[in-house]
């Protein structure tokens, strides 16, 4: 094999390696924008050469024709031109060594008169020129011509209303930079928190504490472009009050493929304080007699109409409740709530559930009848509403209650009057015997008559457990001659005449001791309407029922428990003696008895 042709491909391995390495003078991709008056640094650096790791640099600016007017130099002293040598001197243009291979030419107060293209060069210190020895980078230095004109047209609003804020951004220089706009608040000597900010790249960004809300459409973007930047506030609330700032900043774009943003410039206006006074919710309700019970059976009507201020979509749930004495103990008569669900409360009885009605009659007022109004239904009646509205998830909140004034149904009672008492024939009884008592109704000299009646009696055992404590009578009839018994007690009831109800206690033990009372309501047959009418409970008095003790009946059971305790006890001492007896004397094997024959012969001497 020929050597030449053996040597070809080490040597074009050598020079493709040699042309990788190639040095190479590096400066940003330009151009480098930068405001007038601020401090600007543009970096160099230089790689893959040969000779000392320690290289110099020079940095000129290229004139037209490719002229350079020198300016600083590493190695060269003399280098700068003289038109510069004064801003050179005082350091307004200066470099800064940054490593072995690395400078930066230093602005210290950038000038419009700076802009232009930048030359970084390197003396060759390789054995062979290859690569390049210089680099350039346009800077475009502009004025400070970026203005900020905050504004807000109202400052003073009231919670729920929307807040107007106001901010114009312009500048004289538009190539090659951005503008972005943020909103920012602060609260009292809180720091500035910010709330959003457009921009640069026409996207938006929300700040953490405000997320949701915008979320919800709470922040509202005005764009109408000339640089005008607008942001709506919307259904502000107290939280929204504080010093608000607009803040305009300029960017341009940085890196090989300008996928980084550098902010050049940044100016913040104080948009001035927003006042958001908040609005207590405020709800009224009146009520108004619209038909008079004027007697027993006839119908009592009322309207109840509701205003709202400061409410947001509000519902309304109406409660219609009964005070028998005003200002007394409050009863629920029937509600219709904020999804118009009619419910029967705690003061009727479900045999009346037809006589009552509250319905929604308009937008704001709603009526409440009582039809076949009765002795025991005269007192005080009104409208206690709550208002409610909806939270984000649409759920129902309560925001305020009111009551309304009170309307009463008073007529005049033109029934009888009644008196209830009690009689037992005897308070004092033997066990297993049985004893009745009388439930009895009077009707007082100066009751008109009033037709047919009938009563619901019941009898209770012990007054201390009253009827409104819900505890059940002992045994019970309803007016139609139905007898209920609850207790365990062996009691039966019977009506003796029309106003006599007889209470019966069967073989009387230890537990039927205790008070009796009874109670009854009368229910009268009305000529007029031929309707039932119920008048108010009665209450008897109480008596004492006792159950005597005979002496054999009372020492019948000690007695008997004493003897069973000492015939278990004799028998007991009696095993015990006997258990002694085997353990103490029984043959002991060890022992020997004498012979008889020696006591025989004992007796012979």
């Amino acid at each position: 094999m020929d050597k030449g042709t053996g040597l070809r491909p080490v040597i074009l391995i050598i020079a493709l390696v040699s042309f990788c390495e190639a040095r190479v003078v590096k400066v940003p991709v330009g151009p480098l924008v930068h405001v007038a008056g601020q401090a600007v640094s543009i970096r160099c650096d230089v790689s893959y050469y040969e000779g000392p790791r320690d290289q110099d640099f020079e940095w000129s600016l290229v004139l037209a024709g490719d002229k350079l007017l020198s300016l600083v130099s590493t190695f060269d002293s003399n280098f700068v031109d003289p038109s510069m040598r004064d801003r050179v001197n005082s350091g307004d243009i200066n470099y800064n060594k940054l490593g072995d291979a690395a400078i930066e030419l230093k602005f210290k107060k950038v000038r419009a008169t700076d802009s232009g293209v930048y030359r970084c060069s390197t003396p060759s210190t390789d054995s062979v020129i290859s690569g390049n020895y210089h680099a350039d980078v346009e800077l475009k230095v502009i004025g400070d011509s970026l203005k900020v004109a905050p504004a807000i047209p109202k400052s003073a609003v009231s919670e729920g209303e929307s807040v107007e804020l106001q901010c114009s951004a312009t500048r004289g220089f538009t190539e090659h930079t951005f503008l972005s706009v943020t909103w920012s608040i602060r609260k009292g000597s809180s720091p500035v928190e910010e709330i959003l900010t457009f921009g640069p790249d026409d996207k938006i960004k929300v700040g953490r504490n405000y997320t949701r809300r915008y979320t919800d459409g709470g922040f509202q973007l005005d764009l109408r472009g000339g640089g005008f930047y607008g942001l709506v506030l919307k259904r502000a609330k107290p939280s929204d009050q504080g010093e608000y700032v607009c803040t305009a900043q300029e960017w341009v774009r940085q890196g090989e493929e300008g996928r980084n943003w550098r902010k050049i410039l940044e100016k913040s206006e104080e948009m001035g304080k927003v006042v958001v006074t908040p609005t207590v919710p405020v709800l009224r309700v009146v009520a108004h007699r619209v038909r008079e019970a004027s007697t027993g059976g006839s119908t009592f009507e009322m309207s109840c109409r509701v205003t709202g201020q400061n409410l947001k979509n509000p519902g309304y749930s109406v409660l219609i409740r009964f005070e028998e004495i005003l200002g007394g103990k409050s009863r629920k008569v029937l509600s219709l709530s904020q999804d118009s669900v009619l419910q029967l409360e705690e003061w009727s009885e479900p045999s009346r559930i037809d006589s009552v009605v509250l319905e929604k009659t308009g937008q704001l007022e709603y009526r409440f009848r009582l039809y076949g109004a009765q002795v025991t239904d005269r007192g005080f009646y009104y409208c206690d509403v709550t208002a409610w509205t909806r939270d984000q998830s649409q759920d129902w909140i309560k925001a305020i209650s009111a009551e309304s004034n009170k309307i009463e149904i008073a007529f005049v009672h033109t029934g009888p009057v009644f008196n209830i008492s009690i009689h037992s024939e005897a308070n004092n009884v033997l066990p297993g015997d049985t004893v009745q008592m009388k439930c009895i109704i009077s009707i007082l000299e100066a009751s008109p008559n009033t037709g047919d009646m009938t009563f619901d009696v019941r009898w209770f055992q012990n007054t201390d457990w009253a009827v409104d404590n819900g505890v059940q009578p002992l045994i019970s009839m309803d007016r139609w001659g139905v007898v209920k018994k609850t207790g365990s007690n062996d009691t039966s009831l019977e009506r003796t005449d029309q106003h006599t109800f007889v209470l019966s206690l069967h073989k009387i033990q230890d537990r039927d001791v205790g008070e009796y009372y009874c109670t009854a309501t009368p229910w009268l047959l009305s000529p007029a309407t031929g309707a039932w009418n119920k008048e108010k409970d009665l209450t008897s008095t109480s008596s004492f029922l006792s159950v005597k003790m005979e002496l054999w009946e009372s020492l019948k059971m000690p007695v008997g428990y004493g003897l069973a305790a000492a015939v278990i006890a004799g028998l007991l001492s009696v095993l015990l003696g006997l258990a002694v007896a085997h353990c103490c004397f029984s043959k002991n094997p060890m022992h020997t008895p004498r012979p008889r024959n020696k006591l025989m012969d004992l007796e012979m001497d």
